[in-house]
């Protein structure tokens, strides 16, 4: 399959799942609260070269957490990583909550979605708000340019694929 078309299907998947998330929870939601991936600053990202560093160094591990689509958590997802749910989900920010009860303020947390371009993707910048509203204060983000197949999968990066 080609890597447009590969894209293509990604990016239509991410549209599919945000459509799909619960309207009653994003109604107690202000619009405020679900910003763009881009509205996080620099300082707090990390590119997939680092982590995988990271993962490899055997030091310090992070806690990584999947703050994206079920769906594409199950096709493939970073190993190690443990599934939240969609970042824009009051629920999964509820999951999300749960989580952190047991994870010092200190830990490296990396968050990650990858259902899309880093652009548009809505699931990052709210998982990363409710950790820093918790107090948590070693939080990064996965910057994904494209979707997680392009940018961390098709690169060879540790990752648990589904099987068919």
């Amino acid at each position: 399959m080609s890597r447009l078309v590969r894209r293509g299907i990604t990016w239509m998947i991410c549209c599919l799942a945000v459509l799909s998330l619960p309207q009653a929870g994003l109604a107690q939601w202000n619009a405020n609260q679900i910003q763009p991936a881009t509205a996080l600053s620099q300082s707090v990202l990390i590119q997939p070269a680092e982590l995988v560093k990271a993962l490899q160094s055997g030091k310090n591990q992070p806690i990584i957490l999947n703050v994206g689509p079920r769906m594409l958590y199950l096709q493939a997802h970073i190993t190690g990583a443990e599934f939240i749910g969609p970042g824009s989900d009051p629920d999964a920010i509820k999951q999300l909550h749960a989580r952190a009860q047991s994870v010092s303020h200190s830990s490296l947390i990396v968050l990650y979605c990858g259902c899309c371009p880093w652009s548009h993707c809505p699931n990052v910048a709210p998982a990363y708000s409710e950790l820093q509203r918790m107090g948590f204060t070693n939080i990064k983000v996965l910057y994904i340019a494209d979707n997680l197949g392009t940018d961390w999968v098709y690169k060879g990066y540790p990752t648990v694929r589904a099987t068919n």
